[in-house]
């Protein structure tokens, strides 16, 4: 049995500390809001982001993150991407010379263009073996229903992932580990502007064909600058890239696909996010991600297309003919 510290309340992280707790770890939940923990203590239920899964008595729920943290063996870090810095920073003043740092965020920072474990590793340097991502196809809503899924875990140290594969495997949830970070991190991240696109693609009301290219096509990007910045291309179409990305193009539970499908539909990005509880990380990743390409020099041409959707206030349309009519290109270039 280990001792597990969740940070982050949303539907992921409570999703995470029911199946530890059912696992047999001794499982901490942080909500960083205090009227929201007394909420969660008091009605065994995440009604904002889970509604109609009960949260096992056995989890100790608290907004007190010192007292969480203090002497765990194992800290999940499930907190938006915009939010992963501060919170790695209060984490850091505490300290935990020993604990194994789990990454289940999935996004770029927009000012450094950095990985989130690469986030973690400058808040606190000391734990650059103790880092471990997991990332994979993994719909919070069918995991709290115990529906079979996989996960992939990566880490510079392989004794640190195999750890973490051992702590959540069960026979609901199979985990896999992979020694390319990079490749996982980046898989995870960057599938979201895809998935964006895959829901405009909905809105308007296209078919398999248009959504079928669109996967195709876009993990060819996605493989073009993980390739560029250092990742085994192979991961890419491992779970955390093809599989990742299929799963949440398809998932009616995505908040990235809603999104794109809301565009699709007619409707302004600030209303769209206006009317979501949920944080959708490919906004803030498509920004990210198309800083990257041009730093890389990696042509991303449907990168290009979402980020002028959202920010440009380009018409859908207008972007899938844009990509439709682009210079004819050999499929793959050696």
């Amino acid at each position: 049995m280990a001792k597990i510290t969740i940070l982050g309340g949303g539907n992921w992280g409570t999703t995470l500390a029911i199946l530890l707790n059912s696992n047999g770890h001794q499982v901490s939940l942080w909500e960083f809001r205090p009227e929201a923990a007394e909420r969660l203590i008091r009605e065994h239920e995440n009604k904002e982001f889970l509604p109609g899964i009960p949260i096992p008595s056995e989890i100790n729920i608290s907004s007190d993150l010192p007292s969480l943290i203090r002497e765990t063996e194992i800290l999940l870090f499930v907190v938006p991407s915009h939010t992963l810095r501060e919170v790695a920073r209060q984490v850091a003043r505490n300290p935990l010379p020993n604990t194994l740092i789990v990454s289940a965020v999935k996004g770029i920072e927009q000012k450094t263009l950095l990985r989130m474990s690469q986030i973690i590793k400058e808040e606190r340097p000391d734990s650059k073996d103790r880092i471990v991502v997991l990332s994979g196809p993994n719909i919070a809503y069918e995991i709290s229903r115990e529906m079979p899924a996989t996960t992939v875990v990566s880490s510079q140290n392989e004794e640190s992932a195999k750890r973490i594969q051992s702590v959540f495997m069960n026979k609901r949830f199979r985990v896999y580990t992979n020694s390319d970070i990079i490749g996982v991190e980046l898989g995870g991240a960057l599938k979201n502007i895809i998935v964006i696109a895959a829901g405009i693609c909905d809105g308007l009301g296209y078919g398999a064909n248009t959504k079928g290219a669109l996967l195709t096509r876009g993990l060819a990007e996605i493989t073009r600058l993980g390739i560029a910045i250092g990742a085994n291309p192979l991961t890419f179409a491992g779970l955390s890239g093809m599989g990742d990305l299929i799963t949440t193009c398809f998932s009616p539970h995505s908040r990235n696909r809603y999104v794109g499908e809301q565009l699709g539909k007619g409707k302004k990005l600030d209303e769209i996010l206006s009317s979501m509880v949920m944080v959708a990380e490919g906004i803030n990743t498509t920004k990210a991600a198309y800083e990257l390409a041009k730093k890389y020099s990696v042509e991303m041409p449907i990168t290009e297309q979402v980020h002028q959707v959202l920010f440009e206030n380009k018409e859908p349309k207008d972007a899938v003919s844009d990509l439709m009519l682009r210079e004819p290109k050999a499929e793959i270039v050696l």
